[in-house]
């Protein structure tokens, strides 16, 4: 495995060029499909998982491999490292033709993300970072907003209930990976789920968003740790260290509903 700042580099040029193609695949015809109702897809997924995973696995032949278009094997337990990728997380969005989606790739050892890219060409932006090594969009360093007040926090969503009105509603792309990216740049201040999720739609912007300074758990308030034997997590909870305790206060009985299965 190359160094880990040179790695970055490639998975980013890698994750750039997929969303290249996925954009240029969104302006045209393709196949789509629900794997299970309420669950699209489309043969720009699966096109883009076998092409990733290709290119990620000439980078790292000894990680494992856990993607949500890919039948998962338990294989990916015993190596040292696993990539974690979503090829198209916000797939809504682009079978929409909305810009709210994007290629999101994470190199996870020991549990905890080393790189994360997210790549959403439909809204200009790519994102990176790197274990102790910030993050940035574009090329430019992001930081959280630096809010400690928790009424007026604002939060990704299409509306909030009413047992959040001192809350402030901003706009939600599909993406959760660009809803916690938003955190990570100052553009919301908190991003919430409280049912269990896919580690792949987490573990890139989870990483973005800690390294610029947001505080990232579960729902629970627990850390996150990848590469788990299911590939879940109970929610995500990702904000500015200043009211991410408010945070946890204020969900956890919607928390403790929900983390049942």
């Amino acid at each position: 495995m190359p160094a880990l700042d040179a790695l970055l580099e490639k998975v980013s040029a890698i994750a750039s060029a997929a969303g290249r193609l996925a954009l240029r695949r969104q302006q045209g015809e393709y196949r789509r499909w629900e794997k299970e109702p309420g669950h699209p897809v489309c043969e720009v997924d699966i096109e883009l998982d076998g092409l990733l995973r290709q290119q990620l696995s000439e980078l790292d032949p000894e990680a494992g491999w856990l993607s949500e278009e890919t039948a998962d094997s338990a294989e990916r337990l015993l190596g040292v490292r696993t990539w974690v990728v979503d090829p198209i997380d916000g797939t809504r969005d682009f079978l929409r033709g909305r810009p709210g989606w994007s290629v999101s790739i994470a190199l996870v050892e020991g549990g905890r993300p080393l790189i994360g890219v997210l790549d959403a060409p439909a809204r200009g932006e790519h994102w990176r970072a790197q274990t102790g090594g910030g993050a940035t969009r574009n090329g430019a360093p992001i930081h959280v907003s630096g809010r400690t007040q928790f009424p007026g926090a604002r939060v990704p969503a299409d509306s909030l209930p009413k047992v959040d009105s001192d809350l402030v509603a901003v706009a939600k792309p599909n993406s959760i990976a660009l809803r916690i990216a938003m955190v990570a740049a100052g553009e919301a201040d908190l991003l919430a789920t409280l049912r269990w999720g896919h580690e792949w739609d987490i573990a890139a912007a989870a990483l973005i968003a800690q390294e610029a300074g947001a505080t990232v758990t579960d729902a629970l308030g627990r850390p996150l740790r990848y590469n788990s034997t299911k590939g879940e997590a109970f929610g995500v909870l990702a904000a500015t260290p200043g009211i991410h305790a408010a945070a946890i206060d204020r969900l956890a009985s919607r928390a403790a509903a929900a983390v049942v299965r």
